[in-house]
């Protein structure tokens, strides 16, 4: 990647935002299990941060997706994990199928308050008895007039009970389930929508995340994004972004991890001598740190690509599998070397423990990353 001073200074930028606005704050969100979105979206709109990437006349830059990943990468600075994938739920999630695919009514009524950090979004794609597998989803539009009429629910909603609309995914046909869905912006006061609990998580506690329900609730149809039928489409194009903004939020927190572990072994004695000392632990940190660097030069390479216009779904779903995996290995590893301290909720390494076991289930689990690549090496069996 060659970097630009434009692209510097969105760094710049990111990295005082987190240091004055959000860092200072983050144990008493943590705390309290939520953190003001409204207010934080609010600001980085006016930083012009939530539409890097968007086009100008909504509000946005209009750039290329290498400075919405420079935006990403700077998220993993942020102490607690919550608070980054709430932000990359409104930047990379919930609104890149609108601003492709939307009408122009919809995007004024949608996109640009969200850039402009007026308005929460959350994305509803997963449902208690769908996940990671998308096509089978129950949620359904049926069609009424002008209308739609939305019956279902969605789980495990981040925004979900701050958001002001939802970019809903229902089924709006009887035919094939790759071909029956559609897109839907839907605004969350609607009558018949309702947030049946906030969810108690093993991390990512900053970050709201809700069950929500739909009883009979009325749409009218130009809210759809794009063509009706074409929603799972949209949504796995949709997830190249979302993946590679994954592999983007994890780095700088790794990163922090590990040099927060040297500092802590290089103090703490242990039978005469710092733990950093032993072979076994300044090797493993040297192992893991290569690790890091190596996934950051494969999103590289798929930013690359995908700026230049081409598929680059294998690669964001190599990186989205290695970043699973490191999510996993980085903070089990760094956390054995802090030994009691390790286990306390005072320490950021555990919190890491807990918030980076998502992105191993989050965005599509492992074994679906899996999938889909033996598909495109042509090993997956035929069915």
């Amino acid at each position: 990647m060659q970097f630009t001073q434009e692209h510097d200074a969105i760094r710049r930028t990111m990295q005082q935002f987190i240091k004055n606005e959000i860092n200072p704050f983050v144990d008493e969100w943590e705390r309290d299990g939520i953190y003001p979105a409204r207010q934080v979206f609010k600001k980085m709109g006016d930083l012009g941060l939530l539409g890097l990437c968007k086009p100008v006349e909504y509000g946005g830059a209009g750039l290329d997706y290498s400075y919405g990943m420079v935006m990403a990468e700077e998220l993993g600075a942020i102490n607690a994990g919550g608070v980054g994938m709430s932000i990359g739920v409104q930047t990379d999630m919930a609104t890149p199928a609108l601003a492709r695919f939307g009408s122009d009514e919809m995007k004024r009524e949608f996109l640009a308050p969200s850039i402009a950090g007026d308005m929460v979004a959350c994305i509803g794609v997963s449902e208690p008895g769908a996940g990671s597998d998308v096509a089978s989803i129950k949620t359904t539009a049926r069609s009424d007039g002008d209308d739609y009429i939305i019956n279902g629910g969605k789980m495990w909603i981040t925004n979900g009970t701050q958001a002001d609309w939802m970019c809903l995914l229902a089924n709006t046909g009887d035919g094939p389930v790759h071909r029956n869905k559609s897109l839907i912006c839907l605004p969350m006061k609607t009558k018949g929508v309702e947030v049946l609990r906030k969810l108690d998580k093993m991390g990512m506690h900053c970050s709201d995340t809700a069950e929500i329900k739909f009883t009979d609730v009325r749409i009218p149809k130009r809210n759809r994004i794009g063509d009706e039928g074409k929603g799972f489409t949209y949504q796995m194009m949709q997830f190249q972004e979302e993946r590679m903004w994954a592999v983007a939020a994890c780095l700088k927190s790794h990163e922090k991890t590990i040099d927060e572990t040297i500092d802590y072994t290089r103090q703490r004695k242990a039978f005469g001598k710092p733990l950093l000392d032993n072979q076994v632990i300044h090797f493993r940190l040297a192992e893991l740190k290569t690790e890091v660097e190596l996934l950051r030069s494969l999103l590289y390479r798929a930013c690359e690509e995908y700026i230049a216009g081409n598929d680059v779904t294998p690669l964001a779903t190599m990186g989205k599998l290695k970043a699973g995996r490191l999510g996993r290995e980085i903070p089990d590893a760094c956390l054995q070397y802090w030994g009691g301290m390790g286990f306390m909720n005072e320490t950021r390494v555990s919190r890491a423990y807990r918030d980076r076991r998502l992105t191993s289930i989050g965005g599509g689990a492992d074994e679906v990353m899996l999938s889909i690549l033996c598909k495109y090496m042509g090993t997956l069996p035929e069915q």
